[in-house]
């Protein structure tokens, strides 16, 4: 939940709110939790009493009104709405330049999938994700940050106006790995995919993930170096989109 009035966006849930007040405590405006969630956050309120801000101790029904959640545990906190930032070009040579993986998401269109995929991705090392204009529902919301388990204070969210315009600058300098059911290459070609010798020239990964229901399109796909695909018995056409990414990281992660 989102408080416009304030610019506020609530986070809740015990992994979610621990991980802002260790990283980003400055973010906290307001902290609101139970009894009982007193001595793991008591660091955080003592934070916020010298910054002159409030904490209180609240009941599960109120916590709930607050971030309009069951899903509390025990602790909500208000944060500044955190904004997307614009992807740069000074962005993508950083990326570059250190060889990194990204994910790149198109019209994922799911809160708790994306917060799902910035969860592994901040398990595994991947520090960027990188989201288009259209998808709004793939957004930095109360959810999102729940689903994260903290994840979302490992990661940096961009926003770029479109992501096939993005992928045909960024295939030019990263190896763009597309998740396709039907894709050529398997998950375990990986290895393979990073020593062909056309690839040579680039450095860093961007791993292109997309719809749940209808998967990357054409115009997507043509942008993409790999099509890369899960093999499974076929009893079930695909993967959730939030578990083909998590794959694909990890296979990265281990090369």
């Amino acid at each position: 939940m989102q408080n416009k009035l304030t610019e506020e966006l609530a986070v809740c849930g015990f992994n979610a709110v621990s991980a802002v007040g260790e990283i980003h405590p400055e973010t906290i405006n307001r902290l609101f939790l139970r009894e009982d969630r007193f001595m793991s956050f008591s660091k955080v309120c003592k934070s916020l009493a010298a910054r002159r801000r409030p904490y209180k101790m609240c009941d599960d029904a109120e916590l709930e009104r607050i971030c309009k959640s069951n899903h509390h545990q025990g602790v909500v906190a208000m944060i500044t709405a955190p904004k997307v930032e614009r992807l740069t070009r000074n962005d993508l040579e950083e990326w570059t330049r250190e060889g990194a993986t990204g994910l790149v998401l198109h019209l994922v269109g799911n809160t708790h999938n994306f917060g799902a995929m910035v969860r592994s991705a901040a398990f595994f090392g991947v520090r960027r994700v990188v989201m288009g204009d259209t998808d709004s529902e793939a957004c930095l919301t109360t959810a999102a940050y729940r689903v994260a388990q903290g994840g979302m204070e490992y990661v940096t969210v961009k926003r770029v106006s479109d992501t096939v315009t993005f992928l045909k600058d960024a295939s030019k300098k990263l190896i763009t790995i597309g998740a396709d059911p039907r894709g050529r290459w398997r998950i375990r070609d990986m290895s393979t995919i990073m020593l062909e010798k056309r690839m040579q020239a680039r450095r860093g990964l961007a791993v292109v993930i997309g719809n749940e229901e209808t998967g990357l399109p054409p115009k997507v796909k043509q942008e993409c170096h790999y099509l890369v695909r899960a093999p499974g018995t076929g009893n079930i056409e695909s993967l959730n989109a939030a578990q083909a990414a998590t794959l694909l990281m990890h296979e990265i992660f281990e090369l």
